[in-house]
């Protein structure tokens, strides 16, 4: 919360000073939406591998001048893991949503009107992004597509504008 208070009175000197500082929420928001990184499969709550990792700190990096406000995460470690690249490089903590509840998340995401991550898994991240109005793209392929990110830009008319890239490196074989 003291964060998002500096970030938006940064912004008040800035180009969208008055209205940060007023609590408006950011013209057209843009929310990245990913799928946790490689995991293990070792147990029913598995960390990264050294992989998972390496994609781990190039999210951090592909995200590290996009302007996050907020970074959600399911509870499962595989996703904390995830994200805490990101958290560490913005200073943002991690707040942990229910996955089983992505309307509720969504609706969320549009009232606070913040440019965030959400790390998700193969199931929920394109349903998430249907959620906000995306195209949700094929089905994200379990065994081996982990570089899948959803861009969306939020609209005031309540659309969105979306894209799906990719990021990291190629998985190790």
């Amino acid at each position: 919360m003291m964060r998002q208070t500096l970030r938006r009175a940064a912004l008040a000197i800035g180009l969208f000073g008055l209205a940060a500082c007023a609590g408006v929420p950011e013209p057209d928001p843009t929310i990245y939406l990913v799928r946790h990184a490689e995991k293990q499969a070792d147990s029913p709550d598995p960390g990264l591998t050294p992989a998972g990792e390496a994609r781990a700190l190039a999210l951090a990096e592909r995200l590290s001048e996009a302007g996050l406000a907020a970074i959600y995460s399911s509870p499962y470690r595989r996703t904390r893991d995830t994200a805490a690249p990101v958290a560490a490089r913005t200073g943002l903590s991690v707040t942990e949503y229910d996955p089983r509840a992505l309307d509720v998340l969504a609706g969320r995401l549009r009232e606070e009107g913040l440019t965030a991550l959400v790390v998700g898994h193969s199931n929920t991240t394109p349903e998430l992004a249907a959620a906000l109005g995306a195209e949700p793209g094929a089905p994200i392929r379990e065994a081996d597509e982990y570089d899948r990110i959803y861009v969306i830009r939020l609209r005031p008319d309540g659309g969105a504008d979306s894209r799906i890239e990719r990021y990291g490196a190629a998985p190790l074989p």
